[in-house]
């Protein structure tokens, strides 16, 4: 059976400081490795790519004009997919230490959706789902983590 959705995320972070500095060096340090390790995950299906630049992941792409803040767009096969590289992997430690490098932001800055198989959403399609989630609460639509666990 051919899969026909696939599950897009936006995760938007400022960081404390700009890019090359020492206080978000291990962060950047780490970019590549981590993107790296999603992308040989099971159920990963593609990224948002940067510069190509080793070290500087999506961090290329401004939100608002803004060098800080910077956005990690990617899809998935399906929930479990992204759950487990999320939660199961090196990839959440680094989650555990975010405010360690990242701003704490105090409106959603992630949010999930569903994409036709072989769909590569821009930026700005992803912005406007998470302005979708700030504005009218987890739906169908654009949606976060606890309305993903509540159906399963």
């Amino acid at each position: 059976m051919t899969q026909t959705m696939h599950l897009a995320e936006l995760n938007v972070g400022r960081l404390i400081a700009p890019t090359d500095d020492p206080h978000v060096a291990e962060f950047m340090d780490n970019l590549d490795r981590i993107n790296g390790l999603g992308k040989r995950m099971p159920g990963f299906v593609w990224m948002m790519e940067g510069s190509g630049e080793p070290g500087t992941g999506n961090t290329d792409v401004k939100l608002d004009g803004d060098p800080q803040f910077v956005a990690n767009l990617t899809v998935w096969q399906d929930f479990d997919s992204l759950s487990t590289f999320v939660y199961q992997t090196l990839h959440k430690k680094f989650m555990d230490r975010r405010t360690a490098w990242f701003e704490v932001l105090g409106d959603k800055h992630f949010v999930m959706w569903w994409v036709p198989a072989g769909h590569q959403p821009t930026i700005d399609e992803a912005m406007d789902r998470l302005k979708h989630l700030q504005q009218n609460g987890e739906t169908d639509h654009a949606f976060g983590w606890t309305f993903m666990t509540d159906k399963t």
